[in-house]
């Protein structure tokens, strides 16, 4: 049986600083899985560019001409991480027997990718590469970072815990997740949709060897408000419940009212009166805001605009 080619899809945003390395331990990783006979000898490193402001696409395709394991996707314009993820595996779909997708920061483990192919050949069609320990992590990071994946698990959007976008695919599993259209993209919560037999692989994530992180706090949340709205509706149903609680209090407080005039006492009410309207109030606004949030993603569905454009695939040159 002749051995499966394999795809490494690597999105890249303003990554110049941490290129060369990661093409150079990627290089040797593929070398070795190749010698191994693991994977086919014409297995690729396919590197994204998500419309990056520096040398990143010059340096993708100077990698290219040096050497043939790599490969280049150039997006039209920046389209954010996951659609540059999605973008880089739908183009090589056709091409590839199997998929990984990692970040280029070398956080997650390379060394990861041979017990992953030994899941593969062992039966599954997804596995994930999950963190075993968060050492390098400061107490602020992990807490939030964990908070972020239980903060998912209880608002509906299923995800597997402590796994980010590092996972094998397979050309059937691929097939599967093209079929998903939506144009809200949170691929940790939509992979696990797919099905198909999966398993995990535990690993140590390093510290990122150059650059800037390009999730700080406040992108964290925006994404954990993104995979909530894209993947849940229990917000919705909250704020139903909170709505029923609030109307049956006040309920209680006009029959308290009714009584306390009845017995012929006074009512100051100033304070709780004033207390009420802002929280009645508080709670209305954020009522709007979340029912606007799911109005906006209803928006953009419904214009069904493109996730992503490719510009230009340099394996297309080379078939030409």
């Amino acid at each position: 049986m002749r051995p499966n080619r394999l795809f490494v899809v690597v999105p890249c945003y303003n990554e110049e600083e941490v290129l060369p390395e990661t093409s150079k331990r990627l290089a040797e990783k593929m070398a070795s899985l190749i010698k191994s006979g693991k994977i086919a000898e014409n297995s690729r490193v396919a590197f994204v560019n998500d419309g990056s402001k520096d040398r990143t696409w010059e340096i993708i395709q100077e990698l290219k001409k040096q050497n043939p394991v790599f490969t280049g996707i150039n997006l039209s314009r920046n389209r954010g991480h996951q659609n540059a993820l999605l973008g880089g595996l739908m183009t090589v779909m056709d091409d590839a027997d199997i998929s990984i997708s990692m970040d280029a920061d070398l956080q997650d483990d390379i060394n990861a990718i041979d017990e992953m192919i030994d899941k593969y050949h062992a039966g599954c069609d997804i596995v994930y590469g999950v963190r075993s320990k968060r050492k390098t992590d400061t107490f602020f990071k992990r807490f939030t970072a964990e908070s972020f994946y239980r903060l998912m698990d209880k608002m509906g959007a299923k995800t597997v815990f402590n796994h980010a976008d590092y996972r094998l695919m397979s050309k059937r599993a691929l097939q599967g997740l093209a079929e998903f259209k939506e144009v809200n993209l949170f691929l940790r919560g939509i992979v696990p949709m797919v099905g198909y037999p999966s398993d995990v692989v535990y690993y140590e994530r390093a510290e990122r060897f150059a650059g800037e992180s390009k999730y700080p706090l406040k992108k964290m949340i925006a994404f954990s408000i993104e995979g909530i709205t894209s993947l849940s509706t229990t917000p919705i149903k909250i704020i139903t419940k909170l709505g029923i609680f609030v109307f049956l209090v006040s309920i209680v407080m006009l029959i308290y009212s009714v009584i306390r005039l009845c017995l012929g006492h006074t009512v100051s009410g100033w304070t709780s009166i004033i207390t009420s309207i802002w929280a009645i109030g508080g709670l209305l606004m954020i009522s709007v805001g979340v029912v606007g949030a799911y109005v906006g993603k209803i928006y953009l569905e419904a214009k069904g605009r493109p996730r992503f454009i490719i510009e230009k695939y340099l394996e297309e040159d080379e078939k030409k």
